[in-house]
């Protein structure tokens, strides 16, 4: 392991930054929507994500979306981390792969809710953030693309019987978010706190309050029992252009 110094390197961050913001701010909704004429942002809800899609034009094309918004959301991180990998923060335990895969996600995010290329107007980040952790934990140990995968069909289940789609999604993320959370406090409980684990905690927060904080609308309706259904059956059973 090689020591890393942030005061030296600062600038490397810099670049990440930038360069997963607007890898975040490419929306793979309304491109897939433009391809079939019609724009995703103007029909629906207007969201230019997973679940709007699959009610315009089915299952298959909400998956489509899904799924290339997830790579989107953990291909930066697993470059990141293998960028990294061999470093530690100077004066600290913590490896730099560790920080940077959620770095590299939490930009992404950012640009995908808030893209400068749709007047900051864009998805609700949920795929791309499970997708981020689903790699994040992944690259580590390749037992957890099994894990994580049998964690999304509990997702799915969840949404299937309830039928309240961002309810399940958000409980997705933050069951992620947790179960990172412990692992890091397991690998670095023992150690002393340091400014760039603390950091790594407020990005997997931030994260998470993003996400939440997109759905805020979802969440009201729900509450007041106004959500729209999400039924995996009939959506399954709609064939659109």
């Amino acid at each position: 392991m090689k020591n890393f110094s942030f005061s030296q390197n600062w600038w490397q961050f810099l670049i990440i930054a930038v360069v997963c913001y607007f890898i975040g701010c490419f929306n793979f909704a309304l491109l897939i929507s433009r391809r079939k004429k019609r724009d995703i942002t103007k029909i629906g809800s207007g969201n230019p994500g997973t679940m709007n899609m699959t009610r315009e034009f089915g299952l298959k094309v909400g998956l489509t979306t899904f799924f290339c918004d997830a790579i989107k959301g953990g291909v930066p991180a697993i470059i990141g981390y293998f960028l990294y990998k061999g470093y530690f923060f100077e004066g600290t335990l913590l490896v730099v792969s560790d920080f940077v895969r959620y770095f590299c996600g939490l930009f992404v995010v950012i640009g995908h809710i808030f893209p400068v290329t749709m007047k900051f107007k864009g998805g609700k980040g949920i795929a791309s953030t499970l997708g981020l952790f689903w790699a994040c934990l992944s690259c580590e140990n390749p037992w957890w693309i099994l894990i994580a995968f049998a964690y999304l069909l509990f997702v799915v289940a969840f949404i299937f019987w309830t039928e309240w789609g961002s309810l399940g999604s958000l409980l997705g993320v933050s069951g992620f978010s947790v179960i990172q959370t412990v692992i890091f406090f397991l690998r670095y409980g023992n150690y002393p706190v340091n400014a760039y684990l603390v950091c790594l905690y407020m990005i997997i927060l931030t994260i998470n309050v993003l996400t939440w904080a997109a759905h805020k609308q979802n969440l009201s309706r729900l509450f007041s029992g106004e959500e729209h259904h999400t039924s995996i059956k009939k959506l399954a059973k709609k064939k659109r252009g």
